[in-house]
Parts: C-alpha cells; sequence; structure tokens
C-alpha cells in the first residue's frame, strides 16, 4: 500500500488562549496536487507554517515521508521544496547565479542538475539576464527552480500564481502539471485563485474557521452542489422573464434555471406554446468556486 508523502494527523495550534487550528488531518500522496482552499483567516498559512516547522504545533502530528517534523526536522525537510509568499531573489544576479547560490547548500547539486531544472522551468533563454530584468512571472518561475532543485518530493507553494498575468498563470498551470506527472512531485497549493485551480488540482481540502470541512477530489465536490442549473439556448430572452419568474438571464439568447432533468420537458412545452425556437438544453458545468461558496456559506470568518 502507498504511502502518504505528507501526513498531517489531528493538528491543534493555539496562540494564548485562541485556538487557530482545531482537528486538521489531510493526507498528500505521490503525482497529486492538492487545492488548500479557504476564506481569509481561515487557518492555510498557519497550517502551511506548521507542515514546514516555522511554528510550533500545539496538539498533533505532521509526517514527511514517514519523518516527524518536530522530532526529526532535518530529515523531514529534506525533500521539502516551498515557496511561502514570494521567491527569496537576488535582484542583482542571473538568474543562473541565484541557482547556483543554492546549490551551494547541497552536496549532490551539479552543473547538469541546474540546467535540467532551468529547462523544466522554461527559463533556458533569459537564465543568463539579472534577476531584475525578470518579469513576475519569471521570477515565480525562478523561485520554483530553487525550490525543486535539490529534487524534492513534496512543493508547498502559497499564492503562487499572485500577480501574474494570463499568460504567466498558464505557464505555472503546465510547470506545475508537469512536475507532478514527469516527476511525481506531491504539491500543495493555497491560493484564493479557485478558477485556477479548477483547471489545476486533482484533490481539493476546504479550511473554515480552522477545520478541515471536506477533503476530497475535486469532480467529487463538484457534484456534490445543491443547485442543478439547466441552460437552455433559444432565440432571444426577452420574453423569458414574464413566462418563467425563476430563470436566470445570462444573455440575450441564453437563460439557466434551477431544475431537475424530469422538469425539463415541461420547460420545453411552455417554450413551444409561446413561439420560442430552442436551439440547445445543456447543464451548467459547477465549478470549483461556487462549489466552495455552498460548503463555506462565502468568504465568511465566524
Amino acid at each position: 500500500m502507498e504511502e502518504p508523502i505528507l501526513k498531517c494527523e489531528n493538528l491543534y495550534k493555539n496562540f494564548g488562549k485562541k485556538q487557530i487550528l482545531k482537528n486538521v488531518s489531510f493526507e498528500l500522496y505521490s503525482g497529486d496536487i492538492l487545492g488548500f482552499i479557504g476564506p481569509n483567516g481561515a487557518g492555510k498559512t498557519t497550517t502551511i507554517k506548521l507542515i514546514l516547522g516555522l511554528q510550533g504545533i500545539t496538539e498533533g502530528k505532521v509526517t514527511i515521508n514517514g519523518y516527524n517534523i518536530e522530532k526529526q526536522f532535518e530529515k523531514a525537510i529534506e525533500k521539502v521544496g516551498a515557496i511561502v509568499e514570494n521567491p527569496d531573489l537576488y535582484m542583482y544576479l542571473t538568474g543562473y547565479e541565484n541557482l547556483k547560490l543554492i546549490s551551494n547548500l547541497y552536496d549532490n547539486i551539479d552543473k547538469n542538475r541546474i540546467d535540467e531544472v532551468v529547462k523544466l522551468v522554461k527559463l533556458e533563454k533569459r537564465i543568463n539576464d539579472k534577476v531584475s530584468k525578470y518579469s513576475l512571472g519569471m521570477r515565480q518561475r525562478l523561485g520554483i527552480a530553487q525550490a525543486i532543485l535539490h529534487r524534492p518530493n513534496l512543493l508547498i507553494l502559497d499564492e503562487p500564481t499572485n500577480g501574474l498575468d494570463p499568460e504567466g498563470i498558464k505557464e505555472m498551470r503546465e510547470l506545475l502539471i508537469n512536475l507532478a506527472k514527469k516527476e511525481k512531485m506531491a504539491i500543495l497549493i493555497s491560493s484564493h485563485n479557485l478558477a485556477e485551480l479548477d483547471n489545476l488540482s486533482t484533490k481539493v481540502c476546504i479550511i473554515k474557521n480552522g477545520e478541515i470541512i471536506e477533503t476530497s477530489d475535486i469532480d467529487t465536490i463538484k457534484k456534490e452542489s445543491k443547485e442543478d442549473y439547466q441552460v437552455f439556448e433559444i432565440d432571444n430572452t426577452e420574453k423569458i422573464k414574464n413566462i418563467l419568474e425563476s430563470a436566470i438571464i445570462l444573455d440575450e439568447s441564453h437563460f439557466k434555471i434551477d431544475i431537475q432533468k424530469g422538469e425539463i420537458p415541461e420547460i420545453v412545452k411552455l417554450l413551444v406554446k409561446e413561439d420560442i425556437p430552442l436551439y440547445k438544453i445543456q447543464k451548467e458545468e459547477i465549478s470549483l468556486e461556487k462549489a466552495f461558496f455552498e460548503k463555506t456559506g462565502g468568504n465568511v470568518i465566524e
């Protein structure tokens, strides 16, 4: 049976009398991309800091590759790469010089490994330029290059797409999927960009008020949505509000309505009766964002 790369067991964290985390448990396996999501102040960053040994655990246990982060810190952290907030880069050095500095901290990183990582993050053409000339997306990719230089099997990223333009987000997505598939890396991503996590994650862990409320694969979470909208494509939606009060107008030729599949024929009959041409009916795809707001009640800290 496959052992998890990361295992958080019944984590509690208190600051004085205030409880920040309560009974937080989840696992992460090789090749998984786990989207770690929750409202502001829910405990995402605190959890990451406990995993990385940056803060003490009040109660519970974190094990990485079988090693306890508090009792066997050096062994546990040995195969971990992480970027919390922004990558630490020397702006006056080139990208290559930044990676060379990191490589000096390890015994087994040679020029071949640096070149391999540069190729992985697609910085070959700019690696000898000063970092001060890099775009934000390039700096993020260089930060990931630093984090994976020592061949970790666990990568932890806090808001990796913050400030990136659409092209930068796309490049980051492709890079992370590639690392999970080809390098068999387990990746934990904490992010507010739910649309991007929808495209990227294989699993989702939702935290609210310091407690995990659900951990599941992304398709399962979306299938649990309470709403069941059907989208209708018609000639013109101008008349729809007069005959279907619960309909939501999407644009001049589309509306949606929360009904079960068996109720569709009644809507079709109504449209025919009103002489409204119908071109297409399809079930609305549930987004991660919609499922998240249903489960958390919105971006609310209680």
